[in-house]
C-alpha cells in the first residue's frame, strides 16, 4: 500500500521534492502540497483503493503526511470490509 500512496503522491501530489526522499511521517505540505493538490490526490486515491472519503477525514491532518494517508485508507478499507460482511 505504501508504494501504492508514494506514486499517487508523486502523480497528484505536485511536490516540490521527489516523494521517493521522503519518510513517512515527513509532513507533505512542507514538502510543497497545496491544498489544490491535496484534492486531487485524495480523488486519486478514492479511484485507486475504490474508497471515498469521509467528511470527518476531509482535513489537512488526513493528508499530512504518507503515515497519515496509509492510516486513512486502511481505515476506510476496513470499514468497507465490515460494511461488505454485515450486508
Amino acid at each position: 500500500m505504501n508504494a501504492k500512496i508514494r506514486a499517487l503522491i508523486s502523480e497528484f501530489g505536485r511536490l516540490s521534492v521527489d516523494v521517493a526522499t521522503l519518510k513517512n511521517e515527513a509532513d507533505l505540505y512542507t514538502a510543497g502540497l497545496t491544498s489544490f493538490a491535496s484534492v486531487q490526490l485524495m480523488l486519486g486515491i478514492e479511484d485507486a483503493f475504490d474508497i471515498e472519503f469521509p467528511e470527518r477525514m476531509l482535513n489537512r491532518r488526513s493528508f499530512a503526511s504518507i503515515a497519515a494517508i496509509e492510516q486513512a485508507v486502511s481505515e476506510l478499507l476496513a470499514e468497507a470490509g465490515r460494511d461488505a460482511e454485515a450486508a
